[in-house]
């Protein structure tokens, strides 16, 4: 399930993309330096993935091992539950800093926070409504 070219000709793309960008930047089309780490970043990621599952087609014991990690039911539920206190601490810890925020004077900062708290509040509600139903 893990092994398919569409991952392959993914991680490729990143890379030509990274090259681009990079490319771009060192040339002086694009202005800012955010590009040329955005290059460099995207050719690293790429070429890792690319390494990642050229070693995913070539040795059997690897490949059992990430199928093995992939279809199992605790990291599944490892991951839901990572994923919620996540959640839970993001939302805890941005509607604080709004406080702080607003305390300190910091009055765009406390909006964006308390705009960042309410966003993800309605997108679990909406969430929450869809998987009722469903479920």
């Amino acid at each position: 399930m893990y092994d398919n070219n569409k991952r392959l000709a993914l991680n490729l793309f990143w890379m030509v993309l990274g090259v681009a960008l990079l490319g771009l930047s060192l040339a002086g089309k694009l202005d800012s330096e955010l590009y040329s780490g955005m290059g460099g970043a995207l050719i690293g990621i790429g070429a890792l993935q690319l390494l990642r599952t050229l070693r995913y087609r070539r040795d059997s014991v690897y490949r059992e091992r990430v199928d093995t990690a992939f279809s199992d039911e605790r990291n599944h539920f490892l991951k839901m539950k990572s994923w919620a206190w996540t959640g839970y601490l993001v939302v805890i810890v941005e509607a604080v800093g709004s406080v702080i925020a607003l305390v300190l004077g910091k009055h765009e900062l406390q909006q964006a926070l308390s705009c960042s708290v309410c966003l993800i509040l309605v997108v679990y509600w909406v969430v929450y409504l869809i998987l009722s139903r469903k479920y």
